[in-house]
């Protein structure tokens, strides 16, 4: 039997130098049937022998720090195993920990539940860019709130996300529907959610002022969930993909009409993909609870003062009121479009926003 050498010798004085079996067979002493045989199969590799990985004695050592602060980082775990003796790099175990958080993630599961009528909605915001006024760039956002049930959906786009606005997108949606869902699902958003520690939630007092007034109870999804909002966040999604490509908007009140109609024409009663229906056949209105006798007022406010030319500055516009207010600070209400103008409760002027 020839040895590792003597074969791969043999292959390339063959295959590289181009020599003869006879002067192959005089060079290294071999006979030529035995060289013929050998070229006939690839040469053998070296064995190579395994060698033990340098995290492998130190994988219950980090199992039990896991176990106590799952998020821990690498370099916090290496602080701790270099006291115990590790001598290995901060690599390997970024690596591992990579491993071993990739593995859990993919073992998770989660059930899917179908709320009944009037049980709940979900509410999420989008990000749709900008619209430009004269030169002037306004962000734009999609509110979207989505009755889970039937997955009957609102759209309202706004160039805010100021708590007055969030405010005014529920009661514009609450009014779509006609009614109030029992609870309405968030997912940790700063104008509702004040703070999430867990499973203890402290929600923003002024939210939770306004969904006592509006008679829904708020619950928020837990961190990093997102299919705990699935049915707002697939909405979302086919906002983006059905309704946005190939349109043209000349302000708020136009993208505002264009989407009210798609709600009403496609969106809305379209055959579901999950039910099998049509979100407005599987609607119920009866399911849902009356909306408040006294519609609360969220509009934005502020104080403005009139100047000699008598006008007023709001929201990076110019506004007239009567001379006899010059020198005088006024009130300002204003929704997504219309302003208002008051001197305490008299209205002074109003005007489109």
């Amino acid at each position: 039997m020839l040895t590792p050498d003597q074969i791969s010798e043999l292959h390339r004085l063959h295959w590289v130098e181009k020599w003869p079996l006879r002067k192959i067979a005089r060079h290294l002493h071999i006979g030529r049937r035995t060289i013929a045989k050998y070229l006939e199969t690839p040469a053998a590799r070296p064995a190579r022998r395994e060698r033990a990985h340098k995290i492998e004695p130190w994988k219950a050592a980090i199992a039990e720090l896991l176990e106590k602060d799952p998020d821990a980082n690498a370099p916090v775990i290496a602080q701790h195993l270099t006291r115990l003796g590790f001598e290995g790099g901060l690599t390997i175990i970024k690596d591992y920990l990579r491993a071993v958080r990739k593995n859990s993630v993919a073992r998770r599961a989660y059930v899917r539940v179908e709320p009944a009528p009037g049980e709940r909605c979900d509410v999420d915001w989008g990000h749709f860019g900008a619209l430009v006024y004269n030169g002037a760039t306004r962000k734009l956002y999609g509110f979207c709130l989505v009755e889970a049930h039937s997955r009957k959906m609102y759209l309202e786009f706004t160039h805010s996300q100021t708590f007055e606005t969030f405010a005014r997108c529920h009661i514009h949606a609450f009014q779509f529907f006609g009614g109030v869902s029992r609870e309405t699902w968030f997912d940790n958003l700063a104008t509702a959610v004040a703070e999430h520690d867990g499973n203890l939630v402290r929600f923003n007092p002024r939210f939770l002022a306004f969904a006592r007034e509006c008679g829904f109870v708020p619950r928020a999804c837990h961190v990093r969930a997102p299919w705990e909002k699935g049915k707002v966040e697939r909405a979302i999604g086919y906002v983006r993909q059905n309704f946005w490509p190939l349109r043209s908007f000349s302000d708020l009140p136009d993208l505002n009409a264009q989407a009210r109609q798609w709600l009403k024409e496609v969106a809305n009663q379209r055959q579901h993909r999950e039910t099998g229906q049509k979100p407005e056949d599987r609607f119920q209105l009866e399911s849902l609870r009356p909306l408040p006798a006294l519609i609360p007022d969220y509009r934005d406010t502020a104080e403005a003062l009139v100047y000699k030319d008598i006008r007023l500055s709001f929201d990076g516009n110019r506004y007239c009121v009567p001379p006899r207010y010059v020198g005088s600070k006024l009130t300002v209400k204003a929704d997504s479009s219309s302003v208002t103008i008051y001197d305490q409760h008299q209205e002074v002027a109003a005007y489109p926003r």
